[in-house]
């Protein structure tokens, strides 16, 4: 079962997701794409890792813009489950 991370883990992990930001108890990021087959092929993608890890997004598609907020419902907070799929989500974007 995920923890929740305290403040002080939260902040010692955030650097190494430096797109990524705390937004009301979630982690958030805003991802831009050339255009809405492009995000939404991101999102087919973070969806099959999602399912995989059993963690699942909430999430927002905009035409070419994706919006995620990761936070870990079981816990009430952020855990390093948040933090495993944020990394994950930035990788798939990276290739």
């Amino acid at each position: 079962m995920a923890k929740k991370l305290k403040t002080k883990e939260i902040k010692k992990l955030l650097p190494t997701l430096p797109s990524w930001k705390v937004v009301r108890g979630s982690l958030y990021r805003e991802f831009v794409f050339k255009d809405f087959k492009e995000a939404f092929g991101f999102m087919i993608k973070s969806a099959i890792v999602a399912e995989k890890m059993d963690h699942h997004p909430d999430w927002s598609n905009v035409f070419k813009t994706v919006k995620v907020r990761l936070n870990t419902h079981d816990v009430k907070g952020i855990s390093e489950l948040d933090f495993k799929l944020a990394q994950k989500m930035d990788k798939l974007i990276a290739k």
